[in-house]
């Protein structure tokens, strides 16, 4: 039974992580250039990795089950929790609206229908599964995340031989920043932390090695899909990077690509609605069935509004896990270092790991974070950072 629970605790993780980002990473990665775009992949992995930790013991120094407010307002005041809630807000939201956008495409590919309605489809089945909570999560994800991590290892074997060695060699320190953004989208599990807690609630002393398995799954299988999807197509990637896969696979066998989108973006959406629902019920004692439908039909709404003519042509599904990956991320982020240096003095138990942290580790962190919220504050702008 342990060691179930500890798979199932890794594939929550696992499965909040790897879902829109990765079908968005090999478009960026090849717009900056491979070996740029590792850079990303690697670095962005490494500081997430700690800032998960630092999450997880965060919750293990914590009394009772909470989401991220939570744990902000006792670590960070009521300003923290504030900022906290905007960020999982911004960033809850962005994601569901990239997974229903994606989900249409990825769908309509495999069946013929039209995006719209396949969005439609995608959207009840997974709200209703949200509806029903944390036993359709754990079911789901422990189920579909070894079939996620087999088609990326086949996509990865099958494009070995179709590699190109100049689609690989790019790098660019001028556009180091151009995957930023996505490749941050891909790395942000930390609302699926609490739920990770929950699940090891009987054996918290696992908290440290879920977390790290966890956290450095999604680098590996990251770095493999970009260079199969890269390796092979270069420049010619497709926004949507699994459903460009006919010249990997064959026009026969291109619906595993379709097959890999749906499911990483269905286990996505799972785990973050659940943590969106949580947040409504635990930190603002919020009905459930309330809570169940500001999670899951405000973001449908928002993506009905992105369908307007006016707003289309520019919502794309790079640009929404840009913007989205940027902002929480850098608010999260932040947030989760200046949490962590005070739990550590405030905590309300003694925790079952603890990982260390100074100002000069947190000032490092801080500002990695700010660099690539001014970036994108500046290419809104129109202006560049270097």
């Amino acid at each position: 039974m342990s060691k179930k629970r500890l798979f199932q605790a890794i594939a929550t993780l696992v499965g909040c992580m790897i879902g829109a980002g990765i079908l968005g990473i090999p478009y960026v990665v090849a717009r900056a250039g491979f070996i740029t775009g590792l850079i990303n992949i690697i670095v962005l992995g490494i500081i997430f990795t700690f800032i998960h930790l630092y999450l997880g013991e965060i919750a293990l120094r914590t009394k009772g089950n909470h989401q991220l407010t939570g744990y902000a307002e006792k670590y960070a005041g009521k300003t923290g929790k504030y900022f906290m809630f905007i960020s999982m807000i911004i960033g809850i939201y962005g994601a569901l609206i990239a997974y229903i956008l994606g989900s249409g495409e990825a769908l309509a590919s495999i069946t013929g229908l039209q995006p719209m309605l396949c969005s439609f489809i995608f959207f009840g089945i997974i709200s209703w599964l949200i509806y029903i909570g944390l036993d359709a999560i754990e079911n789901s994800e422990a189920f579909a995340m070894p079939l996620v991590l087999i088609i990326v290892l086949l996509i990865f074997i099958l494009s070995i031989g179709r590699v190109e060695g100049a689609n690989l060699s790019g790098f660019s320190f001028s556009k180091m920043l151009v995957p930023y953004g996505v490749v941050l989208f891909a790395f942000i599990g930390c609302s699926a932390i609490p739920e990770v807690k929950e699940e090891l609630e009987k054996q918290k002393k696992d908290m440290k090695k879920a977390i790290i398995i966890g956290s450095i799954i999604p680098v590996v299988v990251y770095a493999l899909f970009a260079l199969a999807i890269v390796g092979v197509l270069g420049t010619e990637t497709h926004a949507i990077g699994a459903l460009g896969l006919a010249a990997i696979l064959g026009e026969k066998m291109a619906f595993i690509g379709s097959l890999l989108a749906v499911l990483t973006m269905s286990t996505s959406f799972l785990a973050l609605g659940l943590a969106l629902k949580e947040l409504f019920m635990y930190d603002y004692n919020i009905r459930k069935n309330t809570s169940w439908l500001l999670a899951c039909f405000i973001p449908f709404i928002l993506f009905l509004l992105l369908q307007l003519p006016a707003l289309k042509e520019n919502a794309t599904f790079t640009l929404v896990l840009e913007v989205t990956g940027i902002v929480t991320g850098a608010i999260t982020g932040i947030l989760i270092v200046l949490m962590v240096m005070n739990a550590k003095k405030k905590g309300e138990r003694k925790p079952e790991y603890s990982i260390y942290i100074n100002k000069f580790i947190a000032f490092l962190l801080v500002i990695v974070f700010i660099i690539g919220a001014l970036n994108l504050l500046l290419k809104i702008t129109g202006m560049k950072l270097w």
